[in-house]
């Protein structure tokens, strides 16, 4: 966020800096989502939903698990929240209590850990690398859960280093947190933009799981503000109760946008966009290669590049201030998704066009041989 704030203040001076820092696709929404939304304001009938969300919408859900993952879901699981954000405020706030550990990866997104803080638990950070592909195995659980652990938490893919686990990976790492007595939450935000293979949901394999999706990333709906999520049947009653009290709703009008988010045309063109998403990714993948980035696992989703940076500097976040003042050029230091080698660890977002990554791989070149 500093970097960003530092970017617009040099956009605002007249510099022209390309963003490769923030994790939000420079597509827009769908128009057939557009479009559906203009209709439902002119209505002017934007009144709370049932706290929920909107029973066609939980419909539409349960039947795009059916038809991608092969998985029955009942509606009364499925929960509309404000982002991915509040699908991880109500399953924390559902299942987690006072001094309760969660374990994460490091690297991982920073907010996670802070959602576990708000309900004072604490995230306990596993440091992973790519032996493990980034990911969680149930060795590494096992390995680190104490009589405080309460839960495990693994996305996939994952940000900000974009890997996949897979499929018996997840088994396994599910059925042991379940026979530890725990709670599995799968972090599924980015499914839907991955490129060489499945995306296994956490659903495939158990019920006795939280999924935490949205509608931000594969359907290019950021700023919109929505997201779900799936609970374990246990846990229904005690996440209605605090949605009500929590969000009252989610957006009406987001709400009735993202029913078109299903429609096959609206599928197609999110399609077309995952297949620009795969160009750019090895656009990127190849030429940060080519300048002498490490890069041991080339991501498998998302849109991000986590690469090592150790044959630049031993301070990654100093080199992304100095390479934003110098070039205009603007990515996220590895201090921001944990400690673990963070120093030597860059976050690159393919979120804008090639031709601008052109422009943002010929001016890092250009910074790496004037300091190097």
């Amino acid at each position: 966020m500093d970097l960003l704030r530092r970017a617009k203040q040099l956009e605002a001076q007249g510099r022209d800096v390309i963003h490769m820092e923030i994790g939000e696709p420079d597509f827009a929404a769908p128009q057939t989502i557009v479009d559906v939304a203009a209709k439902q304001l002119l209505t002017r009938e934007i009144k709370y939903t049932p706290a929920a969300g909107l029973p066609a919408l939980r419909e539409k859900i349960a039947q795009f698990y059916q038809q991608r993952y092969g998985v029955t879901v009942a509606t009364q699981r499925i929960f509309v929240t404000p982002g991915a954000s509040g699908a991880f405020l109500l399953a924390f706030a559902a299942s987690l209590n006072p001094q309760d550990n969660v374990l994460m990866t490091d690297p991982c997104y920073p907010c996670n850990s802070n959602f576990a803080t708000l309900f004072d638990a604490h995230a306990k950070t596993i440091p992973v690398n790519a032996d493990s592909n980034y990911q969680l195995t149930a060795e590494l659980i096992r390995q680190h859960w104490t009589s405080s652990t309460k839960g495990v938490l693994i996305a996939s893919p994952s940000n900000p280093t974009g890997t996949l686990i897979t499929g018996e990976n997840l088994k396994q790492a599910i059925q042991t947190v379940n026979d530890l007595g725990g709670c599995f939450y799968s972090d599924e935000i980015y499914h839907g933009l991955v490129y060489d293979q499945h995306a296994a949901s956490a659903l495939e394999f158990s019920d006795n799981v939280f999924v935490i999706n949205s509608f931000s990333k594969y359907f290019a709906m950021t700023g919109w503000r929505i997201g779900w999520l799936i609970v374990p049947e246990g846990f229904i009653e005690a996440t209605e109760t605090l949605t009500q009290n929590i969000f009252i709703a989610t957006s009406t009008n987001a709400q009735y946008a993202a029913l078109a988010a299903f429609d096959t045309d609206t599928l197609i063109e999110l399609e077309r966009r995952r297949a620009e998403f795969t160009l750019r990714r090895d656009f990127l993948y190849e030429n940060l290669l080519r300048l002498g980035f490490e890069i041991p696992v080339k991501p498998e989703g998302a849109f991000y590049i986590y690469a090592n940076c150790r044959k630049f500097t031993d301070d990654s976040y100093q080199f992304c201030l100095d390479l934003l003042e110098a070039e205009g050029v603007a990515v996220t230091p590895g201090k921001d998704f944990g400690t673990y080698n963070a120093h030597h660890a860059l976050r690159f977002a393919y979120t804008t066009s090639i031709e601008r990554m052109a422009v943002a791989i010929q001016r890092l070149e250009r910074f790496i041989h004037r300091n190097n």
